[in-house]
């Protein structure tokens, strides 16, 4: 007669012998009939811990770990960086409807890090030394900072995001990328770029300008493309023209333009390709062509079309999507303004949703954004203007002007008082209030 199951399991009659394996394979020990057994004092005293040297081995693993995290601390990236965050900004008070009839100086910061005003999520953002910070707009005030013991080559507003360009030796190689309304780190790369050179962008990718490299990426700071004199090139055969040295460079619509410089060519080379190829080593030329002459200056693109200035000809040239010549355009700007390529490789433009603005370096030339045909031309501009409160306003000695966008007629100046500087002057605009980048020195007027 079997023996009834409780618990789920079989009793043992008593004095019966366990199945070989039976119990230990249910993680129980069987049971015996004899008193337990205790391990043995020489078992005990063969434990590590109540041996001295082997202490006295533990201890200094322990310690020797500890100076290795110590260490790999002391020189990481994470010891030498300030990162102060803060909370989301509920947004920016409205503009008025038009803009105001005077404006004055409501703060100003040293800011050589970026060549234009840097300001989206009600944010400006400021860069000067290592130190990155997001300012209210109205005030100046800082609401986050973030900081490294490394020197800042350029800052970029791009997808509501500074995008940073650190140096590290030669190059400025470390890119960090920040979010502005928190000053939060978004993503972080090394990139391939050097000192002096402009970051350009079109919206969907971000190219850094080199006098024979351009590097691209894009919103998540993954690269995309190369072009030019690779470092530490695998596949010689991979890019068009690696000998050949950069002017200017502008993007727009998923392509990058270039002047390039090469030996054997009559002229300069204007050179479009797509800023997303297959390969990032591989750049997809969409076409190259000589232009009539040397000097060559790329102007801007927009859509497929690209306008390059050839100083020498005093003519704009405006180029069709297959990199033919469609027009061509007198060009009547001073010698000076054209003698030499733009600072950092990135010409001067601004642009709205009307039209692209050229900043030559004396008068500003309005171009239709469709196909970059020339509108109207101010002379006496410091810079190529921007919308604020609805109106374009272009700055020029004295202050700024407000213009109709459609014929470039002045509707009327504001009197601005830039304490004795005459230079190239960026706008750019916060709510209600008109941001000026002169030099190195950021400006909010109000």
């Amino acid at each position: 007669m079997s023996e009834p199951v409780q618990g789920g399991r079989h009793r043992r009659p008593s004095g019966a012998e366990p199945a070989l394996g039976t119990e230990d394979v249910l993680g129980t020990a069987p049971e015996t009939a004899g008193p337990a057994k205790h391990a043995s004092p020489e078992r005990a005293r063969r434990s590590p811990w109540n041996s001295r040297r082997d202490r006295i081995i533990a201890v200094a693993i322990a310690l020797v770990c500890l100076g290795v995290a110590v260490v790999v601390w002391a020189g990481s990236d994470s010891r030498a960086t300030v990162s102060e965050q803060a909370p989301p900004q509920l947004g920016t008070i409205g503009a008025p409807g038009k803009v105001p009839g005077s404006l004055t100086e409501a703060w100003q910061a040293p800011s050589p890090a970026t060549p234009t005003p840097v300001t989206s999520n009600s944010t400006v953002v400021t860069g000067a030394g290592g130190e990155v910070d997001g300012r209210d707009p109205a005030t100046g005030a800082i609401r986050w900072k973030y900081a490294r013991d490394i020197p800042l080559c350029t800052i970029a507003g791009t997808w509501s995001r500074a995008t940073t360009l650190y140096r590290n030796g030669d190059w400025c190689s470390e890119m960090t990328q920040l979010d502005t309304g928190t000053g939060r780190r978004t993503a972080q790369r090394d990139g391939d770029a050097q000192p002096g050179g402009g970051l350009v962008d079109d919206g969907s990718a971000l190219t850094a300008f080199t006098p024979t490299l351009l590097s691209t990426w894009r919103d998540d700071l993954v690269k995309t493309v190369e072009y030019g004199k690779v470092p530490a090139l695998i596949n010689a055969d991979k890019q068009p023209r690696k000998d050949c040295t950069y002017g200017s460079v502008a993007a727009a619509s998923n392509r990058i333009g270039v002047i390039e410089r090469c030996e054997g060519d009559p002229g300069d080379r204007l050179t479009v390709y797509k800023a997303n190829g297959k390969e990032f080593d591989s750049p997809e030329v969409i076409y190259s062509a000589v232009t009539a002459g040397k000097q060559a200056r790329l102007v801007g693109m927009s859509g497929e079309a690209a306008a390059v200035a050839l100083p020498q000809q005093r003519l704009l040239v405006l180029y069709g999507p297959d990199g033919n010549q469609r027009a061509a355009y007198p060009l009547t700007v001073p010698d000076a303004d054209l003698e030499q390529d733009p600072p950092s490789g990135v010409p001067s433009t601004s642009t709205t949703n009307n039209a692209v603005y050229w900043f030559t370096g004396s008068k500003t030339i309005a171009l239709a954004k469709a196909d970059l045909a020339p509108l109207w031309t101010l002379d006496g501009a410091l810079g190529p203007g921007t919308t604020f409160c609805g109106q374009l306003v272009v700055p020029i000695k004295g202050g700024i002007a407000v213009l109709d966008e459609r014929t470039g007629a002045t509707i009327r100046t504001v009197g601005v008082d830039r304490h004795g500087y005459a230079g190239p002057v960026r706008l750019a605009a916060s709510g209600q209030v008109l941001l000026e980048q002169r030099g190195d020195t950021l400006v909010a007027l109000r």
